[in-house]
């Protein structure tokens, strides 16, 4: 039987597990602006300074201490940049130099330290037996100002796909979401979502602008993987395929004049660009520019079920049946996934 904490002993040892992550990059100082004009447009432009230069705040979120060592689980796109100081300010006002570890992209996930040790830690859970009407807690970093925020709600939704805009203003495809009404604010990034045993079941990610009890997290799983992988390769691999492509539909059908409103056209966005990378997966199972992946593992590929799906969903050295139209005949085509290059 499972047993249920007080919310008050939750949020009090969560909390002091919980950091407010700082980035920071050394940049030229600005020395004021001076006006340049464009094809009769009028732009201001900013004067840099060649030889002073100064520490930029751009930003952060919130992140959470996993092992007494210091091993603290946050979002990818909290630490992107490569180039920028990350520092964790610790529940106590302690500040520590931040490493990032690996990064999984693909879920939104890094992996950073810090240097000590017997710091607080919080316990992974088990997001796989997730119900819709389960408290949970959502600690973070609220609207990077006010650290140590805990708000209370239940999980609203599960398996959710949502488009989220990056810091570096890229957009993100995450899938396989919790949907929670607990207040996740911009600064709550990299946040614990947690059940009421005290154990974390989400990486707080998202929430959806303008709508008032709409966040999202990232099921605890993904990360436990990916600190299985660090602890036995010393990297996150991720499987890949070596295609470009086009996701069909109705419109999309129509546009190209094809046979088909689902499936993947393999297709290269732009000239100069190879549509199958040489040496990948793709290329060594024959697969062809122009073919069209129609299923794969027997399901179809739509705009709800990509082929970014079907990697989230298996690990390197899988091996795919994929069933392909080239040239007006259907094939069926096994692809063994490898690890891509970083």
């Amino acid at each position: 039987m499972l047993k249920y904490r007080p919310i008050t002993t939750i949020a009090n040892k969560a909390s002091k597990a919980v950091v407010s992550i700082i980035a920071t990059k050394n940049l030229p100082k600005i020395d004021g602006f001076y006006p340049v004009t464009v094809e009769n447009k009028k732009f201001i432009i900013p004067k840099f300074q060649k030889e002073e230069r100064t520490d930029v705040d751009l930003g952060g979120g919130s992140g959470f201490i996993v092992h007494q060592d210091g091993i603290v689980l946050t979002n990818s796109h909290v630490v992107e940049d490569p180039n920028a100081d990350y520092t964790a300010v610790l529940s106590n006002g302690t500040s520590k130099t931040m490493k990032i570890i690996a990064r999984d992209p693909i879920h939104d996930i890094a992996i950073c330290s810090i240097e000590g040790s017997n710091h607080p830690s919080l316990s992974l859970g088990d997001s796989s037996a997730l119900q819709l009407g389960e408290y949970v807690l959502a600690v973070g970093n609220a609207l990077g100002e006010f650290s140590n925020t805990v708000s209370l709600g239940i999980i609203s939704g599960l398996s959710r796909f949502i488009q989220a805009q990056g810091q570096n203003r890229t957009m993100e495809h995450l899938r396989g979401l919790i949907q929670t009404d607990a207040a996740i604010n911009p600064g709550n990034s990299g946040g614990p979502l947690i059940n009421m045993q005290g154990k974390v079941i989400g990486i707080n990610t998202a929430v959806i602008s303008g709508a008032q009890n709409l966040g999202f997290s990232i099921p605890i799983h993904q990360a436990k993987e990916d600190l299985k992988q660090i602890e036995q390769y010393g990297r996150i691999r991720i499987p890949f395929l070596g295609i470009r492509y086009l996701i069909l539909d109705q419109e999309q059908s129509r546009k190209q004049k094809l046979p088909f409103e689902y499936g993947a056209l393999i297709t290269r966005p732009e000239a100069g660009t190879p549509a199958i990378l040489k040496g990948s997966s793709a290329e060594k199972a024959g697969l062809q520019e122009y073919d069209i992946i129609l299923e794969a593992n027997e399901r179809k590929i739509t705009p709800s079920f990509t082929l970014q799906d079907i990697l989230q969903n298996h690990s390197i050295g899988d091996k795919i049946p994929l069933k392909v139209w080239r040239q007006g005949k259907e094939r069926t085509v096994t692809i063994e996934l490898e690890e891509k290059k970083q």
